[in-house]
């Protein structure tokens, strides 16, 4: 009778194996087998890590094996089991390979088809056609979207971590408690004793040493010795930890009436200021999206502000990005005057903080939390519910999604609910931030997506003109990179423009996204259909790049460089804005930063925040092997190589650089948005 040799691989996760029941039965083109019992309980197989074989004996050949059937009885207790992946080796010596990669949980069964990947096209068989069916069906009822503000994208209709698929929860829910996570950054970083004195002010810039020397590194350690200075401000649009704002200006606002006699002397070429910026030399940053956001009032002892600055800036000679003109408003007047480099030391230095305090909101809740977290959960959803396992696309995008639902879900339970951690330290707390989500939709386009699009629609794409904006040079050549692995991949399963649009699960997966995560608002300019390889390369582009590389240029230098230095990154401001010149002090600075419990909490948030996940996969790493095709493993090997040589031309780029550049170096670029 013909005999198949089963292998079996349990993954390597704490409590990953399991000791009930296991019935496998395999289904081929010319028949059924039985239901097989693999194991018995304390058999002492699948266990953790392990890999197990069995022959399974049939009473005809079965043909070619299309379905693996794995069922999991309880024996004792709930015992979740993760499985792998199974091989199958036939009675004429050929080799399956069955991905799995999920759970089973409960008294559950799952039907696996073998790892080579299919569009809807190639599903010839009725029962291949009806498996693939029914597993988006299953996966539609799971993954459900779900409003949690008007005007936000749509996200998991989940209430808790806890609610979430098995599949897409963390191994170990205790390492994501912000909760928890916050208690251990206070500890390590010896804060606690501060973290409760709430309403107490620090007595000078010193004293914010008292938290900060735990934590110092060459970065912050130079941010803190030079943030005062105008260079360290301008080189932080261009290379900290939100370089996504500033952009070249063609024409000074009306709302920000800047003169020639208010900065002719910062200009060095002797031109005027119009002169300039007909030549390129004039930069802004504008932070009108926070002009009528509601401050955090949660705390009715400590009363909390906000501005809404306009920056202006000026490339001088050395190629440096400065500050000339700073704004608090944007309504100009005279209670809303415009402050200079000329001006009383600490009336610019203070004008400076707020444009770093507004520049902190606009990054945590914009660039950060809305644009990559909330887009990349709807990519996910919207894979889970029109990607079915067999599909390349699900194949290639699944490493990319992985976690992603679970931190979001976890920071939407913990961190920006309501009494959320959030409101502990941030002026945007209470509410605000939501008002910022709100507004920021309309500016999230899939142009601004686009990195290079991007990059050149703010004028900042001419690496002669601006010669160290390191954030765009490596983010163009990891985007291009990424760009080249998609197509590649495209190339393998479709063979023309015409395969692109039949494959009905692919238009479907665009469409939830323009429908439901991006609310089906035209003016996002997010595609409703593909219909070229083109198109699909760069879409799937846009995926890759925003879930793993813009998460990290925007994530990773918040808390060791850019923000553990608090006067540099104020969470929040407890003194309105000046609205005059001449009468700033140095107490009344101290007085407007964060006082010593909202300081502490606030390098709790951006330590916690900062940290990779324990076991973190890096862009180009994936070991999990949905893909069993050789053209594609090539394609990944190609990848791979195409990223170690941007790693080794930053590693050299950076040598003896008091401030290193490394965010967007491909082994610092997580696979996914999980943290």
């Amino acid at each position: 009778m013909p005999s198949y040799t089963v292998t079996v691989a349990t993954g390597s996760q704490w409590f990953a194996g399991t000791d009930d029941y296991v019935y496998l039965s395999l289904e081929g083109t010319s028949g059924c087998s039985e239901r097989h019992l693999l194991d018995k309980p304390f058999y002492n197989d699948f266990e953790r890590g392990a890999v197990d074989s069995y022959d399974v004996t049939v009473e005809e050949d079965l043909g070619e094996i299309q379905l693996i059937k794995i069922e999991k009885r309880k024996y004792w207790y709930q015992d979740d089991w993760y499985l792998k992946y199974i091989t199958v080796k036939t009675p004429v010596g050929d080799y399956l390979e069955f991905p799995c990669y999920r759970w089973i949980t409960d008294e559950k069964e799952i039907v696996l088809r073998d790892g080579r990947a299919k569009l809807p096209r190639d599903d010839k068989t009725q029962i291949l056609k009806q498996h693939r069916r029914k597993e988006l069906e299953t996966r539609q009822k799971t993954y459900r979207w779900k409003e949690w503000h008007p005007g936000f994208p749509l996200s998991i209709d989940a209430h808790s971590h806890s609610d979430l698929p098995r599949d897409i929860q963390f191994d170990n829910e205790k390492g994501i408690d912000f909760i928890l996570n916050y208690s251990k950054a206070m500890e390590n970083l010896y804060v606690n004793r501060f973290m409760h004195m709430f309403q107490s002010s620090w007595s000078d810039f010193a004293d914010f040493e008292r938290i900060f020397v735990r934590i110092s590194n060459t970065i912050s350690e130079y941010v803190m010795q030079h943030w005062k200075e105008d260079f360290m401000f301008g080189y932080q649009f261009l290379n900290g930890c939100n370089p996504v704002l500033i952009r070249r200006c063609t024409e000074i606002p009306k709302k920000f009436p800047v003169t020639m006699d208010m900065v002719e002397c910062s200009l060095e070429r002797n031109l005027t200021l119009e002169e300039e910026v007909k030549q390129g030399n004039i930069f802004i940053v504008d932070y009108e999206l926070l002009d009528g956001v509601d401050a955090n009032k949660t705390d009715p002892c400590t009363i909390q502000y906000l501005a809404a600055p306009i920056c202006l800036l000026y490339k001088n000679l050395e190629n440096k990005i400065v500050p000339i003109a700073i704004q608090l408003g944007q309504k100009p007047g005279p209670d809303n005057p415009i402050f200079l480099p000329s001006d009383a030391t600490y009336d610019w230095l203070l004008a400076k903080i707020w444009v770093r305090s507004s520049d902190f909101h606009i990054h945590q809740t914009v660039t950060h939390l809305l644009r990559t977290h909330l887009v990349s959960e709807v990519f996910s959803i919207a894979m889970f519910r029109q990607l079915p396992a067999v599909h390349p696309l699900f194949k290639l995008l699944v490493p990319h999604m992985r976690f992603t639902i679970a931190i979001n879900t976890k920071a939407r339970e913990q961190l920006i609910c309501e009494c959320g951690l959030f409101d502990k330290a941030n002026a945007t707390g209470g509410g605000g931030h939501v008002q910022m989500v709100q507004k920021a939709m309309k500016d999230l386009t899939y142009k601004s997506l686009c990195f290079p699009e991007e990059i050149k629609a703010k004028g900042m794409d001419s690496k002669e003109d601006i010669p160290y904006y390191y954030y765009r040079d490596d983010g163009i050549k990891v985007w291009e990179t990424v760009k080249s692995f998609a197509e590649d991949v495209i190339h393998i399963y479709y063979e023309s423009d015409e395969v692109v649009c039949e494959d009905v699960e692919l238009q479907a997966f665009v469409k939830d996204i323009y429908v439901y995560g991006m609310r089906g608002v035209k003016t996002s300019g997010f595609p409703k259909a593909i219909r070229t390889r083109e198109k699909l390369a760069e879409y799937l582009t846009v995926i890759i790049f925003t879930t793993s590389a813009q998460h990290a240029a925007v994530n990773f230098g918040q808390q060791y460089d850019w923000c553990s230095w608090i006067p540099n990154a104020p969470p929040t401001m407890r003194r309105p804005p000046p609205t005059e010149k001449g009468t700033v002090t140095i107490e009344q600075i101290v007085e407007s930063l964060p006082d010593r419990g909202r300081s502490c909490w606030h390098l709790g948030a951006v330590w916690a925040l900062s940290q990779f996940q324990d076991n973190e996969l890096f862009l180009g790493m994936y070991p999990d092997e949905h893909f069993v095709e050789k053209p594609v493993k090539e394609a990944m090997a190609k990848f791979r190589k195409n990223l170690d040589e941007i790693v080794n031309a930053i590693t050299e780029r950076n040598k003896n650089k008091k401030l290193p550049y490394y965010y967007l170096s491909p082994d610092r670029i997580p696979n996914s948005v999980a943290v």
